[in-house]
């Protein structure tokens, strides 16, 4: 009879064997992420527990990092106040967590000035063309490696507040 802390240790290495790689989906058993705090100037985003942070990352930003983002299209990562609030397991840059904007204000802010406030804003990986070192690429995107957005992706869930400064 084949002992089971045998089989247990033996599977990973035979799905390596096979060719097989290992999933991108994490499991996290440890304290919930209560908020994200994201810091533009020190391009650092903090997992927090309360006031304990559990994890934290350098990041990558809009191709025109400082200020708020004012419309589609102007390169810049939004600041204030707005929650995760939808996954993609199937973005093309490997994981994502959707950021709530825009909201009320954002929308007001932009039609007030003639143009679409966009959308689409993610905690995202980031693609090959991006992994040389290029800073602050994105269309107004959080960007992560994609090793570290799938401990994110793990650890935050939809409905988690996050805080955007400047």
């Amino acid at each position: 009879m084949i002992n089971r802390r045998f089989l247990l240790l033996a599977l990973p290495l035979v799905a390596a064997a096979c060719g097989r790689t290992p999933s991108k989906f994490l499991v996290y058993r440890g304290p919930q992420v209560t908020r994200v705090l994201v810091f533009k100037e020190a391009r650092r985003m903090h997992l927090m527990h309360f006031d304990r942070a559990l994890a934290s990352f350098e990041i990558d930003l809009g191709f025109a990092p400082v200020g708020h983002k004012n419309f589609e299209g102007d390169g810049r990562t939004p600041e204030g106040e707005y929650l995760i609030d939808r996954r993609n397991p199937n973005s093309r840059f490997h994981l994502s967590l959707g950021i709530s904007y825009p909201n009320e204000e954002d929308i007001a802010r932009a039609l007030a000035a003639g143009k679409k406030p966009g959308g689409d804003i993610f905690i995202h990986g980031r693609p090959r063309l991006y992994q040389n070192g290029q800073r602050d690429w994105t269309w107004g995107c959080i960007a992560v490696t994609d090793a570290e957005m799938e401990v994110i992706y793990s650890m935050v869930q939809d409905g988690t507040p996050i805080s955007i400064f400047p």
